[in-house]
């Protein structure tokens, strides 16, 4: 993936008030020391510019959410934004979703939303896709056992793969999936757009999505 450096986004989202820097220390007390309450943790993987997290944070005040972009040129352009209309109950990290057992205690996430992810096309890079094996160990780790994964996704490919790994995995229950988003009632209900998810219906492209359990 290569993304355009802007310089100084570094230096930004280090000082900005918004961005957790010493996200470790909070392991297993981000409601009690962060967000001073007991409400449920949702977390947004690879935010991208923040469009789906943000409103959904606008939208559901009773629920915290940390959203994570590992890119701090991406995370830079979502804190600008959030900046223009900030809200307590949302705050971000510039970390890597290897690093996500460090960072979240057992069972200390209600919900996972990954959003149109790098497809990572080729077989020898499946392992860094966000719905690899390797990942959805981390995820059951840190989440609660009534939590739900949500994905969503335009490759087809890629949600094939998802569909798969999910499937075979001894962690993780299929709930419900669709090829079809925006033509499937039930799980369009309620469902908030991200940037990609606009642009791609624009252009024609169905979006798929699916919702898993742990075991």
């Amino acid at each position: 993936m290569r993304l355009r450096n802007i310089p100084g986004a570094d230096e930004y989202i280090n000082d900005s008030p918004y961005v957790i820097n010493d996200a470790k220390s909070l392991k297993g007390h981000w409601q009690s020391d962060l967000f001073l309450n007991n409400n449920p943790l949702h977390i947004e993987i690879g935010m991208g510019k923040g469009q789906f997290i943000t409103t959904l944070a606008e939208k559901t005040p009773e629920i915290n959410y940390i959203g994570i972009e590992r890119y701090s040129s991406v995370l830079y352009k979502a804190v600008l934004r959030f900046e223009k209309a900030p809200m307590d109950n949302l705050r971000f990290l510039c970390e890597d979703a290897r690093e996500l057992t460090e960072i979240f205690d057992e069972n200390e996430i209600n919900k996972i939303y990954l959003n149109f992810s790098d497809p990572w096309p080729k077989d020898r890079h499946a392992k860094r896709r966000l719905t690899a094996p390797g990942f959805l160990e981390i995820y059951h780790e840190i989440i609660s056992p009534e939590g739900l994964l949500e994905f969503k996704t335009d490759n087809t490919n890629l949600f094939d793969y998802s569909l798969s790994t999910i499937n075979d995995s001894p962690l993780w229950e299929m709930c419900n999936y669709t090829y079809d988003l925006h033509n499937e009632p039930t799980l369009n209900e309620g469902n908030i757009m991200t940037e990609y998810e606009a642009k791609f219906s624009k252009l024609g492209n169905p979006i798929h999505k699916l919702i898993a359990k742990p075991i």
